[in-house]
Order: C-alpha cells, then sequence, then structure tokens
C-alpha cells in the first residue's frame, strides 16, 4: 500500500495514474486507502496539478469510508479545488463532486453553495465555458440525486404507515 501511496506523487504520468487506479479500485472494496487520507489532503496543496487531481479523487472516492470526518473537517480547504489554478484540476474535481455529495449528504449544501459561487473568471475564455458547463452538470447531479434519497425516504415512511394500518 504504501508504493501506491509513494507513486501517486511520481513525476511519471503513467506511474501516477496506474497508483490512482489501483487505490480506487481498492477503494471500492475496503476502507484500507481511507487510512491515508490525511496524506490525500496534505496532498490538495501539492505545486504539480497531477498529484492534486490524484488526491482529490481519492478523497471523494473515500468519503464513504469517512467515519472519522476529516472530509468535513477540511472542506472549505477540499472545495478551494474546484476553481483550481489549473482548469483539468479543477474540471475533474467538479466531475467526482457528485460522489462525494452522496456518500457525504450533511455536504451536500456546502458543496452546492461552492459550485454556485464559484468564480471561473481566473481562466481564460476558452476554458470558462467548459468549467462553468461542468460546474452546472455536477450541481444538477448532486441536486438530483438528494431529490430521488428523499423520494426513497418518503416512500419507506409511506411502506411503514402503510403495514402499521
Amino acid at each position: 500500500m504504501t508504493r501506491l501511496i509513494d507513486a501517486l506523487r511520481s513525476k511519471s504520468a503513467s506511474e501516477g495514474y496506474a497508483a490512482l487506479r489501483e487505490l480506487l479500485r481498492l477503494s471500492r472494496d475496503s476502507a484500507e486507502v481511507y487510512g491515508y487520507i490525511e496524506q490525500f489532503i496534505e496532498m490538495t496543496d501539492s505545486e504539480n496539478s497531477y498529484i492534486r487531481t490524484r488526491a482529490l479523487t481519492l478523497i471523494a472516492a473515500n468519503a464513504g469510508w469517512d467515519t472519522d470526518c476529516r472530509i468535513d473537517e477540511n472542506i472549505d480547504k477540499i472545495l478551494e479545488h474546484i476553481t483550481d489554478a489549473k482548469p483539468i484540476t479543477a474540471r475533474k474535481f467538479i466531475e467526482v463532486l457528485p460522489e462525494l455529495a452522496a456518500a457525504k449528504p450533511d455536504l451536500r449544501q456546502d458543496i452546492l453553495a461552492a459550485l454556485y459561487h464559484a468564480d471561473t473568471r481566473r481562466y481564460p475564455l476558452s476554458m470558462r465555458g467548459i468549467v462553468d458547463s461542468d460546474i452546472r452538470k455536477a450541481a444538477a447531479e448532486i441536486k438530483m440525486n438528494r431529490n430521488k434519497n428523499q423520494s426513497a425516504v418518503e416512500l419507506e415512511a409511506d411502506r411503514g404507515a402503510r403495514v402499521r394500518r
């Protein structure tokens, strides 16, 4: 595991990406990768945009294992990357925000607020519209998933009421 975590910081794009893919695979099945969440949070400060992207992706992938609320405690710092210095990092992060919101329902409003207030004027015009479109898509998906979950809860409550009658 340590080898994979170290490889996330590799200057070799292919080595870093291979480590990311393996860690994402492991994250689906167990909380083992979550044990490195502090390192992922620290990696969001890296000068290297590839490292930031990998870290943000793993934070989202491990949100379901976050019983210690480490993501919650660092959410403001994490959400700053919606407008990361590199638009590709911002786009990749925005893409995984619905996954983060689904795993951390208490953070949905914070995530939506950060998306709505994102100032994309830092990006060249050629990228600004694309990032804005990504933001709208992620926000819509988060809202849709919230509505689905609310509907499921309401449906379950309705079923329970009918059974008790």
